[in-house]
């Protein structure tokens, strides 16, 4: 199993690209579902999460092409709706399947998506919504099973929490359905403003996108199209945190502040200047961080996948800081962690209280999700001596050559086995 072996105490500085968006691409590649004429995909990372996604669309039927970041697939050929446990236990957004499925075939087989270090995160606001629009569900040998008789229809969806992958998912299914469908209660998330763009491309007709209410009228078939995949702005943000960590300067590519306005708001916070280009972003970090607190909750607000990153900047910055987490409720595994780094962290339920040091002293440590990874590898580059981060394996599924982009920025790390 790879190891990442990172020598502390270099200052990031230089530039790189950022990939583009996991959380994006995998709806995306769902959403391909819905058609029987070629979709071609472009920026689209590559990830352990995007090659099992990939390979589960290939064993319902879909042909696919892959050159690079550009993916074409043609789903004429779809002949068996279903996701096995093997493929959906790796990775949970697999749940996204189900609403194209059941647009387009009216039936589908899909494994409960099981556990998650992070905690819950309970499909029934999909299961909800697809019944409202006349599906009938059952849960068998951890399976659902959902049919349709006469195609999914238009109805109104309010659901009971703030939900992506719902939303996503009831956004896709409505697309084919008989009449308008609409969503209340949405996620507001770039990723699904991201989704629903390649949808209308597809010819879906969505109005709404971006607010909590989005309204989608169903037609009769989805056609091919051509769709670049937004940059990923939990990438563009480790990068960022990861630089003013160390004192650094660089220059991100083929990203935008646009994306990620209250991480921005959070390190300017923490006495970093950063520039907005059309197509990049600056960011010149002080000697020191001051320490700036957050609270996570869904999109606009602070994002749940970059908290573990500002804890990381807190350990070595000026002042305390108090990080909420209103998301999961197991996201403070990483503190742990940092603790064996030489950080100051109280936890007491969802509340973590960070007390900056001087400095971090490297260490063995262990992953226990993919922010998490995040999270350590960025305590390492300012650590004195070597730190070791075991388990990397969850980087691979959401940071595309996170090793080699570091080492472009002048990081000295290395995969070990």
């Amino acid at each position: 199993m790879d190891k990442l072996l990172i020598q502390g105490g270099a200052r990031l500085d230089g530039e790189t690209t950022v990939s583009g968006a996991k959380n994006a691409a995998l709806p995306i590649l769902c959403a391909t579902l819905l058609s029987a004429e070629p979709v071609t995909l472009t920026n689209v990372p590559q990830l352990q999460d995007i090659a099992t996604l990939l390979r589960l669309l290939g064993q319902m039927g879909v042909a696919v092409e892959r050159d690079g970041d550009r993916v074409t697939l043609d789903a004429s050929g779809l002949d068996n709706p279903l996701a096995p446990y093997e493929m959906v236990k790796t990775m949970r957004a697999s749940i996204l399947v189900l609403g194209p499925l059941m647009a387009r075939v009216g039936e589908a087989r899909v494994s409960l998506p099981g556990g998650c270090a992070i905690g819950a995160r309970p499909v029934d606001q999909h299961l909800k919504g697809l019944q409202a629009m006349g599906a009938k569900i059952a849960v068998e040998q951890g399976y659902i099973h959902a049919t349709v008789a006469g195609g999914l229809k238009g109805a109104r969806l309010f659901t009971d929490m703030v939900t992506v992958t719902g939303t996503e998912n009831l956004m896709m299914a409505a697309c084919l359905a008989k009449g308008e469908t609409v969503i209340e209660n949405a996620a507001r998330e770039p990723e699904v403003v991201d989704l629903a763009n390649c949808l209308v491309a597809m010819g879906a007709r969505i109005s709404g996108a971006g607010t909590d209410v989005i309204r989608i009228q169903g037609v009769e078939c989805l056609h091919g199209a051509e769709h670049r995949i937004m940059p990923d702005r939990i990438e563009t943000g480790t990068y960022l945190c990861a630089a003013a960590a160390t004192g650094g300067s660089i220059r991100l590519m083929g990203t935008s502040t646009s994306y990620i306005d209250a991480v921005v708001d959070k390190l300017l916070d923490a006495g970093c200047e950063i520039e907005g280009e059309r197509d990049a972003i600056r960011l010149t970090a002080p000697p020191r961080l001051t320490s700036v607190s957050i609270r996570t909750a869904p999109y606009p607000a602070f994002p749940t996948d970059m908290q573990a990153q500002f804890m990381a900047i807190n350990c070595v910055a000026e002042g305390t800081a108090v990080i909420r987490e209103t998301i999961f409720e197991n996201r403070f595994m990483h503190a742990v962690e940092l603790q064996r780094l030489g950080a100051e962290i109280r936890i007491d339920g969802n509340t973590a209280v960070v007390t900056g040091v001087d400095r971090l002293e490297g260490a063995s440590v262990m992953a226990t999700d993919l922010r998490a990874s995040a999270g350590l590898i960025i305590a390492g580059l300012v650590a004195d001596g070597e730190t070791l981060v075991d388990r990397i394996y969850h980087l691979d599924r959401g940071y595309e050559k996170l090793g080699d982009k570091l080492s472009q920025l002048g990081a000295r790390v290395s995969r070990v086995r």
